[in-house]
C-alpha cells in the first residue's frame, strides 16, 4: 500500500477542516465549570433551541451522554427498557449498571428497531420483588442495525405509550441529525417525544470533540451534577465547543452526501461475487444513512481475513463479526472514493485464497 488509505471504518475518524479548525483557535473562553465559557455557553443553547429543549449540557462524548441521562432518569434499582443491540446496552461496558446501579431490560428488535407490542407487557407490577421500571431508550439513528432509522409512527407510539404510563423516555441521538436530513423531519419533532435528548458532533459533523444533552432546566442542572462526578467538568472548553458549533453552522446539510456515498458503496458491493450487503426486510433500499453492513462469503475466510486483506490495498473497513463487516461514509470520503473501495474490494474477493 502507498499513500494514505481509504478509511471506512467510523464516522470518528473525520478531522476538523481547516475553517473548523481557525474557529477553534479563535474561540472565546473562560471556565465552564463555573458556567463562564462563553462559546460553550452558545453551543448549549444553540442545541437547546435546534431541539427545541430548554437546556443542553456540553458533555466529552456520546456515552458520557447515555450514563448522565440514565443518573438523571433512575435510581440505583430501577430498570430500562432499550433494544437489544443498542449503543449503549451493546457497546458501552454497562455503564447503566456500573454507574448507575440500573439493570437492562432488552428488547430484540429487527434491524434495532422495537415494536410497541413487544415492551407493553414489560413494566413491572408494583411488587417489592420487581425492580421498578423507569426509563425507555431508544437509539436514532441505530448503528448496529445499519445507521437505521427509527419509523418515526414508532417513536410516537412506543414514547406516548411510555409517558401515558409514568415512564421516563431518553433518545440517543448520537447520529439524529442523520435521520432529519434523510427523512426531513424536523430536529425538533424528533426530540419533543423523548425527556432528554443526546446529539454527537464528532461523526458525521466532523467536529474532534463532544456530544450535548438536552432537555428541561431541572433534567439538565440533575445531569450537570453527575457530570461533575464523573469527572466531566472542563475548563477552557470553549476551544473544542467552538468546533461543535462550526459543525452544526456549516456540516449539517452535506450529510446527505455521506447518505449518498454509503448507498452508492452497497451498490458496489452488491455486484461483487462473495459479498452480501445485509438489509433488513421492511426497507426499499439497502441503507438508510452513511452505515452499512456487509457479509463474505466463507470462501473469502473470515471477516478479520478479509479485512487484513483490504488494509494490505489500503482500504479499512471494520469487522463486527465473524462474518459481518462495518463501512461507514463520513466527511473524509468523496464519491471517487468509494468507487476505488468497491474496486479494492472485488480485487480482493477475486483473489480469494
Amino acid at each position: 500500500m502507498t499513500g494514505k488509505p481509504l478509511d471506512f471504518r467510523s464516522d470518528t475518524v473525520t478531522l476538523p477542516t481547516p475553517e473548523m479548525r481557525a474557529a477553534m483557535a479563535e474561540a472565546e473562553v473562560g471556565d465552564d465549570v463555573f458556567g463562564e465559557d462563553p462559546t460553550v455557553n452558545r453551543l448549549q443553547e444553540r442545541v437547546a433551541e435546534m431541539l427545541g429543549k430548554e437546556s443542553a449540557l456540553y458533555v466529552t462524548s456520546g456515552t458520557m451522554c447515555n450514563v448522565l441521562a440514565v443518573r438523571a432518569h433512575c435510581r440505583p434499582g430501577d430498570e430500562m427498557i432499550c433494544e437489544a443491540n443498542c449503543h449503549m446496552f451493546y457497546l458501552e461496558q454497562s455503564g447503566y449498571a456500573q454507574l448507575c446501579g440500573v439493570a437492562p431490560r432488552p428488547v430484540q428488535g429487527a434491524g434495532g428497531v422495537m415494536q410497541l407490542e413487544q415492551i407493553e407487557p414489560l413494566i413491572r407490577p408494583p411488587d417489592a420483588h420487581f425492580p421498578r421500571t423507569r426509563l425507555v431508550t431508544l437509539e436514532n439513528t441505530h448503528n448496529r442495525g445499519g445507521g437505521r432509522i427509527q419509523p418515526y409512527g414508532t417513536v410516537e407510539a412506543i414514547c406516548g405509550w411510555a409517558h401515558e404510563n409514568g415512564l421516563r423516555t431518553h433518545l440517543d441521538g448520537a447520529r439524529l441529525l442523520n435521520a432529519v436530513v434523510a427523512t426531513g423531519i424536523e430536529a425538533p419533532r424528533w426530540a419533543w417525544h423523548f425527556d432528554t435528548v443526546g446529539i454527537c458532533f464528532s461523526k458525521g459533523l466532523g467536529a474532534p470533540v463532544g456530544s450535548a444533552l438536552a432537555g428541561s432546566r431541572e433534567l439538565i442542572a440533575e445531569a450537570h451534577r453527575h457530570r461533575k462526578v464523573l469527572g466531566g467538568g472542563m475548563r477552557q472548553a470553549g476551544i473544542i465547543a467552538a468546533g461543535a458549533l462550526y459543525a452544526l453552522e456549516h456540516h449539517v446539510d452535506r450529510l446527505a452526501e455521506d447518505h449518498a456515498n454509503a448507498l452508492r458503496l452497497a451498490e458496489g458491493i452488491s455486484g461483487i461475487a462473495g459479498l452480501r450487503v445485509r438489509e433488513n426486510p421492511d426497507r426499499d433500499r439497502p441503507v438508510d444513512t452513511n452505515i452499512l453492513y456487509f457479509e463474505v462469503d466463507p470462501s473469502q475466510g473470515t471477516a478479520a481475513e478479509f479485512v487484513a486483506k483490504l488494509k494490505e490495498r489500503g482500504l479499512l473497513v471494520l469487522a463486527t463479526g465473524p462474518a459481518v463487516i462495518r463501512a461507514v461514509a463520513h466527511l473524509g470520503i468523496a464519491a471517487a472514493d468509494v468507487d476505488r473501495a468497491v474496486e479494492i474490494l472485488a480485487e480482493v474477493a477475486r483473489h480469494a485464497d
